[in-house]
């Protein structure tokens, strides 16, 4: 199990390090001096020459690197041309509202996706499979926008049954101040007992995080089905069908563990799709997100956050990616062979 952890560790290092050097290489090859995005259309030489020295424009491509990777570990991600704030102080305040939607809809994935994937796998071409096929096909195909603007015509502001925008109630801020822990604002109103934020929160919450859960839902849920589907046609399943179980007991029982494998590989992957995802779902509904922050860096050609940015989203999925893997080790050793 070591081995198996340090060379999955070292292929996760190996990715980061071409991350690394491919962000440095957008940073560079972006159009526009990043010295005059700085220091202003109407710099004097002097400032521009100040600005210049302060990001090292004028060392040599190798040494640029070499600072640039030095700075990524001292935590130095630069600083924005946009907010003129550190960019990791920026992606700290905008990264846990990300991390929230995200999270939450990858919660409702797992819990729908998987049983609906078990359905479908035990009335195989029956009408339940049938429709978890469809349902399945219909939101893995849905575009997440149409989805958003749908569901926020539908239920926010025809039904008014949800808020159409936000994080939560600005109004709180001034009769029930959140004290911050983790900047993920309804675990932070969970904890300190938060409750009108923590409702607020909750009910603004709903719609976007559908809207983001829709794919990952679909294709958790096909996955566990043909995942079910061959795992059910093994030895060990008609052993188990010879000895009298039923085949709910062998879906559950048997099937299901060594199933979830290329499952858990999969919510790997949708993790990372569903924050890139999100982006356009925290434009719909103004979630103060990576999404915005992202959109407002893009909109201002601001290269040291829009580098931020597509770093700490590679770093997640490599981090999600290295997790899964060491799950997959515990729950079925013969990954650990590979």
């Amino acid at each position: 199990m070591l081995r198996y952890l340090a060379r999955r560790l070292g292929q996760a290092l190996l990715v980061v390090a071409g991350v690394v050097v491919l962000t440095f290489a957008v940073m560079r090859l972006v159009p526009g001096d990043p010295a005059v995005a700085f220091a202003g259309p109407k710099a004097t030489p002097e400032q521009l020459a100040e600005a210049r020295e302060r990001f090292g424009l004028d060392d040599s491509i190798a040494v640029q690197l070499l600072n640039y990777v030095r700075d990524l570990i001292t935590g130095d991600w630069g600083v924005s041309l946009r907010t003129r704030q550190p960019v990791r102080d920026d992606l700290y305040l905008a990264f846990p509202a990300s991390l929230e939607l995200v999270g939450t809809a990858l919660l409702v994935a797992v819990i729908v996706g998987i049983p609906v994937g078990v359905l479908a796998a035990r009335y195989k071409t029956k009408f339940p499979d049938l429709g978890v096929r469809f349902g399945s096909m219909l939101a893995v195909s849905v575009p997440v926008f149409w989805l958003a603007l749908a569901l926020q015509t539908v239920f926010a502001s025809n039904l008014d049954w949800f808020p159409i925008a936000g994080e939560y109630d600005s109004a709180l801020d001034t009769t029930s101040p959140l004290s911050l822990w983790t900047n993920i604002t309804i675990v932070d109103a969970l904890i300190t007992g938060n409750w009108p934020i923590f409702t607020s929160t909750l009910q603004h919450l709903i719609l976007p995080a559908l809207v983001v859960a829709a794919y990952p839902t679909g294709v958790i849920a096909q996955m566990t089905r043909a995942a079910l589907i061959e795992e059910s046609g093994q030895d060990h399943a008609r052993m188990e069908r010879a000895l009298g179980f039923g085949e709910t007991s062998i879906l559950t029982r048997f099937a299901l563990r060594p199933a979830l494998n290329p499952v858990l590989s999969l919510i790997a992957l949708v993790f990372a799709y569903a924050i890139v995802n999100g982006f356009l779902v925290e434009a719909v509904f103004n979630w103060p997100g990576l999404g915005r922050y992202a959109a407002e860096s893009i909109k201002a050609r601001d290269t040291p956050a829009i580098a931020g940015v597509t770093l700490l989203v590679a770093l997640v999925y490599v981090l999600a990616n290295l997790i899964v893997d060491i799950l997959q080790g515990f729950v079925d050793p013969r990954t650990r062979a590979r």
